[in-house]
C-alpha cells in the first residue's frame, strides 16, 4: 500500500500565524477598553465612535489593495506561483474590509448628516474602488488556475490602485464641497480619542495580516493537493 504523506506545512507561515494571531488577541481587548473610555464627541454624541472602526478599516482596505498590485507585479516580474496566491489572499481580505467600510459610513452618516449616503466624491470614489476590486476577485473566480487569468489579474489590480490616491485626496479636489468629514491628519482628534483611533488601526493591521496569511496558506494547501490528485509532484516526508 501506497503511503499517504502529510500536507506539507511552512514553518516561517506558521509562526507569522501565531504572532499576527497573539497580537489581535493582545490588542483587540484594550482597543474596546479605550473606545468605551474615550469622551463622546459634543456635537455628534456616541455616534462619533464610530470613527475609531470606520477610519481604519479603509486603512485595511487600502493595504489589502496595495499588496495585492505589489504582489501582482511581483508576480508579473517572477512568473512565481506563490505571489499570485498572495495577491489573491490580499484582495479578498481587502474587499471584506472595504464591505465593512461601506457598512459602517452610512451608520455614521445617518447619525451626522441625517441620511444614509449622498454622492460624495469620497464615498463615490469608495464604491468605485470597492467595484474594481471585487471585480478582480471574479475575474480570478472565472480563470481559476490559468496563468492568463493571473496575468490579467495583476495588471488589473495595479491598475486599479490608481483609485486610492483619488480617494484619499477627494476631500481636497472637490474644492471645499465634500460632505464627508476631512482628513484626520488635520488635528481632528480632541484628547482623549487619539489612542483609541491609534490601536483601531493596529487592530486591524493584525487582522489583515492573520486573515490574509490564513488565506495565503489554505491556497497553498489547496494547490498542493491539485498537485497530488494529478501526480504532478512527490510529496515531502
Amino acid at each position: 500500500m501506497q503511503a499517504i504523506h502529510p500536507l506539507p506545512q511552512n514553518d516561517a507561515l506558521r509562526r507569522a500565524l501565531g504572532i499576527s494571531g497573539a497580537a489581535l488577541l493582545a490588542l483587540l481587548p484594550l482597543w474596546l477598553w479605550l473606545i468605551w473610555r474615550a469622551p463622546a464627541d459634543v456635537q455628534q454624541g456616541a455616534i462619533q465612535k464610530i470613527l475609531y472602526l470606520h477610519p481604519p478599516l479603509a486603512f485595511g482596505a487600502y493595504l489589502g489593495f496595495a499588496c495585492t498590485a505589489l504582489c501582482g507585479a511581483l508576480y508579473l516580474w517572477r512568473r512565481a506561483e506563490h505571489w499570485d496566491r498572495a495577491a489573491r489572499a490580499s484582495a479578498e481580505v481587502g474587499v471584506l474590509l472595504c464591505t465593512l467600510m461601506l457598512l459602517t459610513g452610512p451608520i455614521w452618516a445617518k447619525g451626522a448628516w441625517g441620511r444614509w449616503w449622498t454622492w460624495d466624491l469620497r464615498l463615490t470614489l469608495t464604491l468605485l474602488l470597492y467595484l474594481v476590486y471585487l471585480s478582480y476577485l471574479l475575474l480570478r473566480a472565472f480563470n481559476e488556475g490559468s496563468e492568463r487569468g493571473a496575468r490579467a489579474g495583476a495588471v488589473h489590480s495595479i491598475a486599479g490602485l490608481l483609485v486610492i490616491p483619488l480617494n484619499y485626496f477627494a476631500i481636497d479636489l472637490a474644492g471645499g464641497r465634500s460632505m464627508h468629514p476631512e482628513n484626520l491628519g488635520r488635528g481632528s482628534l480632541d484628547t482623549g480619542m487619539g489612542w483609541p483611533f491609534l490601536l483601531g488601526n493596529l487592530v486591524v493591521l493584525a487582522c489583515f495580516a492573520h486573515l490574509a496569511l490564513r488565506r495565503f496558506e489554505l491556497a497553498g494547501l489547496q494547490a498542493a493537493l491539485a498537485r497530488r490528485r494529478a501526480g504532478e509532484a512527490p510529496w515531502p516526508t
